[in-house]
């Protein structure tokens, strides 16, 4: 069992790892804004998902108003 109190926090990047203590203050913002970019990416892909459900349920009800009613064509 490892212990990851005692276990540097480390950066994975194209394959290479990084022990995040060790590196420089510019390149540790740089991985804080890529962490927040990542968040943003995740919270927009499920309010895109939220609005493909509404559209879906929008698309049901409108598609039952329709019923009934003669189409031009």
């Amino acid at each position: 069992m490892t212990d990851s109190a005692n276990t540097p926090p480390t950066l994975t990047f194209e394959g290479q790892r990084y022990d995040l203590n060790a590196l420089p203050p510019e390149v540790k913002e740089l991985v804080r804004a890529m962490q927040v970019a990542d968040t943003q990416l995740r919270m927009h892909e499920d309010t895109l998902k939220v609005l493909v459900v509404g559209r879906q349920a929008l698309a049901s009800q409108l598609k039952g108003k329709l019923e009934g009613i003669a189409p031009m064509g």
